[in-house]
């Protein structure tokens, strides 16, 4: 042996004392870093079974000391075992620790127990430093050195640490069942082991025949064979259990099974392969680790004892948490946990000097204050609500609306009470505040919430749904009522029905749709569209896939909506589903809280199945309206049979300006047959594949009347827009004008159809040189009258220009050129740089919302396409909405811009710093939204809405429908 490295192995063996701690707490971090939750138990058995097959060679299949040994030995790998089936069944590792700070003091207060003790045959706790040269113990030192403090320190500093933000009744029974099982188990091992060296002693060797013992030396391998007995008999006892428990509760490891995460990026078309591969590589891997924690919590057991054990345990499981989500408090608390673990320990005062003793006293003093003082904080900012929004307006009064002077006029407003926009953000504030204040506080007020507001349980698994939407911090619980709308329909129809409807959509390859098959917890294939939006669909679902029921789902590849399904049909399944199926939902006492299986008439996802036929029409490049509006009333606007017909600005619109006091009537395109002749999606599409029967195809977004189910957009969870922090600059750098750079996306231009296309109608009305009527203040604040102004004389405040022509016949693309002034294009980032930027739709949604909320800038907003967020972002509250029409938007600019001063002298060189309402009100709005945005704009926040979308989908496709839920805690 190399001399340096003979020297390296002789000082290993001389610190084993220190290495082999340290060895056990990397490994024990590593396995719960990267522990596969679904096949932990497979896991488990394996790296079990490599122990197990060694010792039978060494130690024999059965022989090896006493009954008492073996009986502890069985004893401590069932109650291991029993641990590790707990915290499988929970299925949720954040939730289990939350227990897992209970371990050390079980493990003390178990050892010491003398009951337990004389019966059960456990060993009494002894500290490593008040252990004798011969093994024994000194029990003076150990009643020294006994520290209920100390160990009550430790649990309540690691529990601060692994504290969960939310854990289900039914986690937390799990979780501490595991804490009990693991400590007796724990104990029990070290019995066993305690045992075998008793055993071994009462062993003499063989006498000579002068009367001395010959081999000595077997002594000691006697020992060691009666260890490893026991090792062998707790890893027999470990892999039957947790084997059957594999076979009972785990699925097995699927090749077709299909997940994506943002690491799988740079492998292109293989990443389900990867995917795969990735999975059965961290399987053999983690069966690796886990063998050589076994084998180091053998010899732990062996060496100390179970105490030492416990805390290595648990620091490993706090390091792991750290790991996953560092933050102050959780290092704080750790040190403080690392400080009291050590002096509980190691520390022994009868051995020490007088004045260590004295030192030790005070630290220990110190820290208790410490760790009193610290937990009081961190309930005081919980108590307070640390971190929560409050609005800064001190007079919130509801927006009074008046009578209409005539039908379908916009609805006064009392201008003596200020700007109409500022009358119009109080008026949202307070709504939404008290929408905040309202939201369930506890999984047992969401499912009373939901049943007050939809008559039926939850479905399935809501449980597992509120834990998830909790731990991540979800911000409205309980508003998710689009959802419930957007599916009542369904209730009308057989899930047979709904299922082969799917069926025959997915199975036709020109319907231009992204076939989903789950089976069995997992995806199982995918097929259709864009490789990104494939993978980030599959990235949605990988937190919470294993609660779904076996479903196919048909996800729509373009922008535009494709379900629109005729008045009179969709009234007589809202009637139907309202009066008979709901109701008989509502009979049910007692729900099933779970799925059924797979249905007869469902394959086993490994294929598409054909359809030779249909049901969709195209429409690409055509006119709409008609087949777009046939879902709304008869005597609704839209559906009225003259050619010119007035607008509802009723449902929406205040006077003078038409400002939106109700975005959800705006969007609402049965009021407004205006739309026919100025918004791109009605003038000619760019795609259009439409289907007239009841049929759930997943949008990104929608117009109102039609019937596609809506979900969050795997455009944002994948990042396909980003916000560049860095790039953005404060307030009071950017420029005090409106900005916003673009294409002619919208809809597809021929014969001159661009002047009948929105986002052309809206940067024409900014950019023109005629007269425009404004809000203008006369004699102090309340008094506000309309005037014609020029818009060029606003020209600054206004910097919105087309940076490219697009999707439009030549003809129609020369024309746009000529009439427009086309700027060269721009870095996306350099939007930040300007205080209000202007968001609208193009063929459907606008890709850019998001990073415009999350940026330091105001957003204003024209759109008519819905989305997800509809209940979670709020106009006058996190954006300015703007009409189509446009009358309001200069004078909204102009406000916002802070353009003329208390005595209406307007300021040529004004930045939007000033002190008006209309400058307080633009950076303050833009500050909620940035605010709001990083706690409602997360990739978990589309995931949690994901989740519930697609729990209530499930149980609409199930063919008990009716009688299964969620009953409740």
């Amino acid at each position: 042996m190399h001399p340096a490295v003979h020297l390296v192995a002789e000082h290993a063996l001389q610190n084993l004392h220190v290495l082999l701690p340290a060895l056990y707490v990397v490994l024990a971090t590593v396995a719960h870093v990267h522990a596969p939750v679904k096949h932990s138990l497979l896991v488990v058995t394996v790296s079990w079974l490599l122990i197990w097959i060694p010792t039978i060679f060494r130690a024999g299949f059965w022989s090896g000391g006493s009954r008492g040994r073996k009986t502890a030995s069985w004893l401590a790998g069932s109650f291991l075992a029993l641990a590790q089936v707990c915290d499988r069944a929970a299925s949720d590792k954040m939730g289990i620790w939350t227990t897992k700070g209970l371990l050390p003091a079980l493990v003390v207060l178990l050892s010491e127990n003398e009951f337990l003790s004389k019966h059960v045959a456990l060993p009494s706790y002894s500290l490593l430093a008040d252990a004798s040269p011969d093994g024994g113990s000194n029990s003076e030192k150990r009643s020294h050195a006994r520290s209920s403090r100390l160990l009550a320190v430790v649990t309540i500093s690691a529990s601060m640490v692994l504290a969960s933000g939310f854990t289900l009744p039914s986690t937390w029974a799990l979780g501490l069942s595991s804490v009990i099982f693991t400590a007796v188990g724990l104990i029990l091992f070290e019995s066993a082991l305690k045992d075998s060296k008793d055993d071994s002693a009462g062993r003499r060797g063989l006498m000579s025949a002068n009367g001395t013992f010959s081999r000595r030396g077997s002594l000691d391998s006697a020992q060691k064979e009666l260890h490893l007995a026991s090792l062998r008999d707790v890893a027999f006892v470990m892999v039957v259990l947790c084997g059957l428990a594999t076979f009972l509760i785990e699925p097995a490891i699927n090749p077709d099974a299909i997940s994506w995460k943002p690491s799988y990026r740079h492998w292109g078309d293989n990443w389900r392969v990867y995917h795969y591969h990735k999975e059965v590589q961290q399987c053999l891997l983690m069966i690796l680790v886990n063998s050589l924690l076994n084998i180091a919590t053998f010899f732990q057991l062996w060496h100390q004892d179970a105490v030492l054990v416990s805390f290595l345990l648990l620091l490993a499981i706090i390091c792991t948490r750290l790991i996953s989500a560092i933050s102050f408090s959780g290092v704080w608390f750790t040190i403080i946990f690392g400080s009291a673990a050590f002096l509980f320990i190691f520390n022994s005062p009868a051995s020490a000097s007088n004045v260590d003793i004295r030192s030790s006293i005070r630290f220990r003093r110190i820290l208790l204050g410490v760790t009193a003082v610290s937990v009081c904080i961190m309930f005081m900012q919980y108590a307070f609500g640390a971190g929560r929004h409050t609005f800064t307006t001190h007079e919130i009064t509801s927006f009074d609306a008046l009578r209409p002077e005539y039908p379908y006029a916009p609805v006064p407003i009392d201008m003596s009470k200020g700007h109409p926009a500022h009358q119009l953000i109080k008026s949202a504030e307070k709504d939404f505040q008290a929408q905040l204040e309202r939201q369930s506080k506890s999984l047992d007020g969401a499912v009373r919430e939901y049943r007050r507001r939809n008559g039926i349980f939850p479905p399935p698994h809501f449980d597992k749904w509120y834990e998830f939407a909790r731990r991540n911090g979800i911000q409205l619980i309980d508003e998710f009522d689009n959802i419930n709308r957007s599916l009542l329909p369904f209730w009308a129809i057989k899930p047979s029905t709904i299922r082969q409807r799917v069926k025959n959509a997915l199975g036709f390859q020109g319907n231009g749709l992204i076939g989903f098959m789950i089976r069995d917890g997992s995806i199982v294939k995918i097929e259709g569209g864009q490789e990104w939006q494939q993978q980030a669909t599959a990235g949605m679902m990988k937190e919470f896939v294993q609660y779904l029921p076996n479903m196919d789902l048909a996800f729509n590849i373009h922008d535009e909506p494709r379900v629109v399904v005729p008045h009179d049909d969709l009234s007589i399944l809202i009637s139907k589903a309202r009066d008979q199926s709901i109701p008989a939902a509502m009979k049910i006492i007692s729900p099933r809280n779970s799925f059924s299986g797979r249905p007869a008439d469902m394959n086993d996802g490994k294929r598409l199945e054909e359809a030779k036929t249909s049901r969709f029409n195209e429409f690409a490049h055509q006119q709409t309206w008609t087949n777009a509006r046939m879902s709304c009333p008869a005597n609704s606007p839209a559906r009225i049979l003259e050619d010119s017909t007035a607008d509802n600005l009723t449902a929406y619109a205040t006077e003078p300006l038409n400002y939106i006091y109700n975005y959800t009537a705006f969007t609402d395109i049965c009021n407004s047959p205006s739309l026919a002749y100025t918004f791109g999606f009605f003038e000619r599409p760019n795609a259009f594949n439409v289907i007239h029967e009841l049929t759930p195809i997943f949008s990104q977004s929608k117009v109102s009347s039609f019937q596609d189910i809506l979900y969050p957009s795997p455009w944002y969870w994948f990042g396909r827009v980003g916000y560049d922090k860095g790039r953005d600059t404060t307030w009071e750098n950017k420029t005090n004008s409106l900005y916003w750079r673009g294409s002619t996306t919208g809809g597809f231009s021929r014969n001159g159809g661009w002047r009948r296309q929105h986002r052309q109608h809206i940067v024409r009305r900014f950019n023109a040189l005629d007269r425009v009527k404004v809000l203008v203040r006369q004699g102090g604040e309340a008094g506000l009258e309309v005037r014609e102004v020029g818009r060029k004389d606003y020209k600054k405040y206004v910097n919105i220009k087309f940076s490219h022509i697009g999707q439009c016949d030549p003809g129609d693309c020369d024309a746009q050129k000529e009439f427009f002034e086309v700027v060269e294009r721009v870095d996306g980032q350099d939007a930040w740089w300007y205080k209000h930027l202007l968001d609208m739709d193009g063929n459907a949604f606008s890709g850019r919302f998001y990073a415009f909320l999350k940026s330091k800038s105001l957003t204003f907003k024209m759109a008519l396409f819905q989305e997800w967020h509809q209940e979670w972002l709020k106009p006058w509250v996190h954006y300015v909405p703007l009409t189509l029409i446009g009358d309001e938007h200069l004078d909204l600019v102009r406000w916002f811009a802070g353009v003329e001063d208390a005595s209406g002298a307007e300021d040529r060189e004004n930045k939007g710093n000033g002190n008006s309402v209309g400058e307080k009100k633009a950076k303050e709005i833009a500050e909620r939204s940035t605010e709001w945005a990083d706690k409602v704009l997360r990739n978990v926040d589309f995931e949690a809405w994901f989740f519930r979308l697609l729990l209530e989908y499930g149980r609409i496709v199930d063919d008990d429908r009716e009688v299964i839920g969620y009953p409740g805690p």
